[in-house]
């Protein structure tokens, strides 16, 4: 009886088709009853050590699976598997056996659980994304219900993510995971590290590989190396680190394997920007998520559970309280000033080119000095920093200690002439997901900024993206970078610079501190902006060492 949630099979509960949710309902309900009536027929009898240490197992193997009911009692796009699990959790408990209740404020630590869309409230075209996320997951997870804020980014997202992790590919599926895992783990993002675990282990991979990047296959210990300066310096990936992996004898990459990777790659350390950057809560059914300790408010009941009223909302303190109303609307006003009067310029006059690449790299040396008063080393936890190696190596601005790094100029090499066809011949279709993308999220507007309509937005975007590539080093010819200081203030530019580089060390003080009387959904719309632009700047470093290798 010491088996835990893999002797359940959860994939029913995925199907359209009420019956076949109904039957797994009741084969999971079976289940625990087992369970639960083993445990409480051996409670009262003494035991050898041996036994008791069994019983330990079966307990915390009924621990997970009431934890994953509580989840899907929440998070479940299915009525009927939400009222289910409910039910199973009140029987549960109705025979003394404690079930678990959700710690946190919702899906986000930074944004109230309230502002966000609760699972059952949804229309139809976002109850089918939903089912869609939960069909392929087997859950709905919090960066899904953070994303859906912007259900058109939200779609192509999941799109591209369920293409790269379970469709046909030059990898296989526990590689894919894996490579999720350590990708993450570089950026300290337990919560990502945790969600692809469970995923690894139920496509078959190897436990043994979770004990340190030394226990897997010498292939994956080899892009360690190319996960690390990534990750954290991208401008020094050279021709020789796609060689070193190419020709490693019986360890080779093929360079379709090496972009399914390098995507990979790209995908989870700028999803580990987004976790960190919109304070994303551990999921419900992993650690962090829940608790079975009994809480400390008398009148707590049972249906609290289902209801999200986790009492700590209420409880909630607001970083900037202290900002007066008026100071932060005089700063959405001086950001729409800023941006008629940049619009009258630009009509006016246009800089010479020598005065443009002045401004750049006036721009590029400023981003050196742009960093948190909170700026202080995050030491990572055993359980992620197994899955890479040396830790010591991080974000360096390019320019320190005299380290000079040469322009990355777009007009000789972009995404839209030269990665995407590149990533398309190698790993086809994916290129064309990718673009779709990239391009969503740097066009998405709803003419808004705070409490004014009818904005043109498209300056301040373009201001955010390239901004995120100038910290790269990738210049745009055509555009003036003295726009980004009339444009973005220092809070921002901390937060931004923050996300993109060291997003284990992003708090709420940050979050809070920038765009103050903007709302929520803006925000979020704003980490859509830096993931997707860390991405493209990724890929492009990447891409063009693997160019450069291919002349």
């Amino acid at each position: 009886m010491a088996e835990g949630e893999n002797e359940v099979r959860w994939d029913g509960l995925c199907s359209r088709d009420s019956t076949t949710r109904e039957t797994a309902l009741e084969n999971i309900r079976q289940t625990i009853l087992r369970k639960t009536e083993y445990l409480r027929s051996v409670k009262e009898t003494p035991h050898r050590t041996s036994d008791r240490l069994s019983n330990t197992e079966s307990s915390d193997g009924l621990n997970k699976l009431l934890a994953h009911l509580l989840m899907l009692s929440k998070r479940c796009p299915f009525k009927d598997v939400r009222e289910k699990s409910e039910f199973i959790l009140k029987s549960i408990q109705e025979l003394g056996i404690r079930i678990p209740r959700p710690l946190g404020q919702g899906p986000s630590r930074f944004i109230p659980e309230k502002e966000i869309l609760q699972v059952g409230s949804e229309d139809a075209q976002m109850h089918a994304l939903f089912a869609d996320s939960f069909a392929a997951l087997g859950r709905l997870d919090n960066i899904t219900l953070v994303m859906v804020f912007h259900p058109q980014y939200l779609e192509s997202f999941l799109k591209t993510q369920h293409y790269l992790l379970q469709m046909d590919g030059p990898l296989p599926l526990h590689y894919r995971h894996y490579i999720g895992i350590m990708a993450a783990a570089r950026h300290q993002c337990s919560y990502l590290v945790n969600l692809h675990v469970n995923d690894f282990l139920h496509v078959g991979g190897d436990p043994k590989w979770l004990n340190g990047l030394e226990n897997a296959p010498q292939k994956l210990q080899n892009l360690g190396e190319l996960n690390k300066v990534l990750a954290h310096r991208p401008w020094l990936i050279t021709k020789e680190h796609i060689e070193g992996l190419l020709k490693a004898e019986e360890h080779s990459w093929s360079l379709a394997e090496l972009v399914h990777a390098v995507v990979l790659l790209t995908h989870y350390h700028s999803l580990a920007s987004f976790t960190f950057g919109c304070g994303i809560s551990p999921e419900i059914h992993c650690d962090g998520g829940h608790t079975f300790r009994p809480p400390s408010v008398s009148n707590y009941c049972i249906c609290d559970i289902t209801n999200g009223n986790h009492t700590v909302d209420e409880m909630q303190v607001n970083s900037t309280e202290n900002v007066s109303v008026s100071d932060s609307f005089f700063e959405v006003e001086a950001l729409m000033e800023k941006m008629r009067q940049l619009q009258e310029c630009r009509d006016e006059e246009e800089a010479s080119q020598e005065e443009m690449a002045s401004r750049f790299e006036i721009e590029k040396r400023e981003s050196m000095f742009v960093f948190s008063s909170d700026d202080e080393e995050v030491t990572p936890a055993r359980d992620v920093s197994r899955h890479f190696e040396d830790p010591s190596y991080g974000y360096k601005d390019f320019s320190r200690h005299g380290m000079h790094v040469p322009t990355f100029r777009v007009q000789d090499y972009c995404w839209e002439d030269h990665g995407y066809s590149l990533v398309n011949r190698l790993y086809p279709d994916v290129g064309q997901l990718i673009d779709e993308k990239f391009h969503i999220a740097y066009n998405l507007t709803y003419n808004t900024m705070a409490m004014h309509k009818d904005v043109d937005t498209s300056m301040l975007r373009r201001a955010i993206w390239n901004y995120i590539h100038c910290m790269f080093g990738i210049r745009y010819d055509d555009y003036d970078y003295g726009e980004i200081n009339q444009l973005l203030d220092r809070s921002f530019k901390v937060y931004i610079k923050t996300v993109v580089c060291t997003p284990e060390k992003v708090t709420k003080r940050m979050y809070d501190s920038f765009w103050r009387q903007f709302k929520h959904s803006e925000k979020v719309h704003v980490n859509l902006l830096l993931i997707e632009a860390r991405m493209q700047a990724e890929l492009l470093y990447a891409l063009r060492a693997i160019t450069r290798y291919m002349t």
